[in-house]
């Protein structure tokens, strides 16, 4: 069987992000970038599955400029057997991404599409949901666990009330949650074993996905900052003080 993992670029997330002065984004030169943290999760999931004999190949595959490359070649360095990166310059939204995908699935044929259940940058939550509906296939989201026997997988996934326990056919879309494992610490002669390992690059023109992104942030700001807190002696004076704000 195939694994096939989205792998996203993102502001890594030790970073202050910081608004752009006329708020028409975020400040991104000079940023240290990253894989997505969740994205990085469902790979190290799909090679354990291979390391179990599950599998047989994991694919990479980012959507991005010219210099994702490097970030794919993280994605080898951990263990992935080939990278495809669909290169464009222009920023894609979840639609166009699922769209990307469902295209690089039927080309692929895999058994499983592994993704993060949201890219710490936008938190759309969207990506997985989606391409399985383009697809047709089931869908297991916020996987906590995850089994694959035979021709199914059970996925242990959280939800508000607790876990809840789903047996999926595949092929299927599992999107994972930060409690499925710890990714792998990436070590030197890793990394220079990746440098030969294969990074297809394919035109996002050329797959023929329609855009579809019909949403545009009009502006970018801060949170507001909060105001100190303030001690009152008892509860009668706490009463006093939101009814003065007229919170009660």
């Amino acid at each position: 069987m195939k694994i096939l993992v989205g792998y996203k670029r993102v502001i890594d997330y030790n970073v202050r992000v910081q608004v752009k002065p006329d708020g028409s984004g975020v400040v991104t030169d000079g940023v240290k970038l990253s894989p997505n943290p969740f994205d990085e999760i469902a790979l190290e999931e799909a090679l354990r599955l291979r390391e179990k004999g599950v599998a047989s190949e994991v694919v990479v595959i980012g959507i991005g400029p010219a210099d994702l490359q490097p970030h794919l070649r993280n994605g080898l360095a951990m263990g992935a057997n080939r990278a495809i990166h669909v290169s464009t310059g222009d920023a894609v939204q979840p639609l166009t991404v699922a769209r990307v995908l469902l295209k690089i699935v039927e080309r692929e044929q895999p058994g499983l599409v592994m993704l993060g259940k949201q890219a710490i940058d936008d938190d759309s939550n969207q990506t997985g949901q989606m391409l399985a509906a383009l697809w047709d296939r089931p869908q297991a989201t916020f996987a906590s666990k995850l089994d694959v026997i035979g021709t199914t997988a059970q996925v242990v996934r959280e939800i508000d009330a607790g876990l809840e326990t789903l047996e999926i056919d595949l092929p299927a879309v599992v999107t994972v949650d930060l409690r499925l494992n710890e990714p792998r610490f990436i070590k030197l002669p890793d990394i220079m074993k990746a440098k030969s390992k294969p990074i297809e690059t394919i035109e996002l023109a050329s797959l023929g996905v329609e855009s579809g992104d019909h949403l545009t942030a009009s502006h970018f700001a801060p949170p507001l900052k909060r105001s100190k807190g303030v001690m009152v002696k008892d509860v009668a004076e706490l009463v006093e003080a939101l009814r003065t704000k007229g919170l009660v």
